[in-house]
């Protein structure tokens, strides 16, 4: 992938970003359990980087996906995963329907703040029985006069504690489960709306993650994006880019933990010697960099298929999959090489091996991407009759 002026000056705005206004606090907030999101994500709307994408009268800079994709790689290097996911959700999960099928006024009072960053916004899908299997979700919205009524319950909700609305998907009639639901956009201090505690998470400790409860909760009609009936296609059209999002952040985690190890490796010494010229130590870390620049290859070739239009359902399933295989890896690796200092919890290590587990589970689980492409390929066994 060729890379502009533009692409660079935004790479650049990016890394300054991460460099002076969230790693100098992430231990702050990773101890304290939340990152003041609307204080951040101001920040980050006022240097034009979350509507990247998004149409220009909305107060987007109107740019394709690549130019995001350098930003999110940047995000990538930020000092923990849970900020960078939680950019993501405002900016490839919970907005991108919005953006494409929102009416006028929806795209008016919801996504153009969540660009400005006056807003934060959350992507409210995923249930206690059903993560990946989105068709399996129950929450409903039924249709009383003018309004919906929506009940039921959301699970794993990043961003839920500080978010101002939920773009939330519920079933809105009998129909089958993929013609079923619809996406609607719910202001988080609507009556009916009730939360759990914090979920006391592994890791992504900064990152404010718990349930939502609707409990007879009552919406206009017009809060639907696009039409009744189409919220599961466009979820999956999201989940596209929340792919391509997830394997981007990744790149730039991935290569921040090569740097670090090779920095504290060059510096410890062993048997009289830095561990770096440890032959096993420096082939490995060759190794997992080849790993790390396939990865990239791939992200880059996504990305110019998405951009130019072409259904890359099966290379953004890939990338998906491979960046949480990576993650698993690399961390592991590279904390092996930091000894004892590497099984403490405050090292940056630690930290990016908890963090990073989630790749393998979140946006659509291993073995789901695995299906995908099995089905892709037309190598997945079919339903017997």
């Amino acid at each position: 992938m060729r890379f502009t002026e533009e692409h660079d000056a935004l790479r650049r705005t990016a890394r300054q970003f991460v460099e002076n206004d969230v790693n100098p606090h992430v231990d702050e907030w990773e101890e304290a359990g939340r990152f003041p999101a609307h204080t951040l994500f101001k920040k980050m709307g006022d240097l034009g980087l979350l509507g990247i994408c998004k149409p220009v009268e909305d107060g987007g800079s109107g740019l394709d996906y690549s130019y995001n994709m350098v930003v999110v790689e940047e995000l990538g290097r930020i000092g923990c995963g849970g900020i960078p996911m939680a950019i993501g959700v405002q900016t490839d999960m919970a907005t991108p329907a919005i953006a494409r099928f929102g009416s006028t006024e929806l795209r008016a009072k919801f996504l153009r703040p969540a660009i400005a960053g006056d807003m934060v916004a959350a992507i409210a899908v995923s249930e206690v029985h059903a993560g990946s299997d989105v068709a399996a979700i129950k929450t409903r919205a039924v249709k009383d006069g003018d309004d919906y009524v929506i009940n039921g319950s959301k699970m794993w909700i990043t961003n839920s504690l500080q978010a101002d609305f939920f773009c939330l998907l519920a079933n809105t009639s009998d129909e089958g489960p993929y013609n079923n639901k619809s996406l609607i956009i719910v202001p988080s201090k609507t009556p009916g709306i009730s939360f759990s505690k914090p979920i006391n998470k592994l890791g992504q400790r900064s990152s404010d993650t718990a349930q939502v409860f609707f409990d007879d909760v009552r919406v206009p009609q017009t809060h639907v994006i696009g039409g009744e009936g189409m919220g599961f296609m466009m979820q999956m059209m999201q989940f596209q880019e929340e792919r391509i999002f997830c394997a981007a952040s990744a790149l730039g985690g991935l290569t921040k933990c090569i740097e670090l190890t090779t920095d504290y490796a060059r510096s410890r010494m062993i048997y009289g010697k830095p561990l770096l010229d440890q032959q096993v130590v420096h082939y490995r870390l060759a190794e997992l960099q080849t790993e790390i620049e396939c990865l990239r290859g791939l992200v880059h070739s996504v990305c110019e298929q998405h951009v130019a239009g072409e259904n890359v359902t099966m290379l953004a399933s890939m990338a998906k999959l491979k960046s949480g295989r990576l993650m698993r890896e690399v961390t592991d690796s590279c904390l092996q090489y930091w000894g004892g200092q590497g099984f403490t919890w405050d090292n940056p290590l630690a930290r990016a091996y908890r963090d990073g587990r989630l790749a393998s589970i979140g946006g659509g689980a291993d073995e789901v991407m695995l299906g995908i492409i099995c089905k892709l390929n037309g190598t997945l066994p079919s339903k017997k009759r």
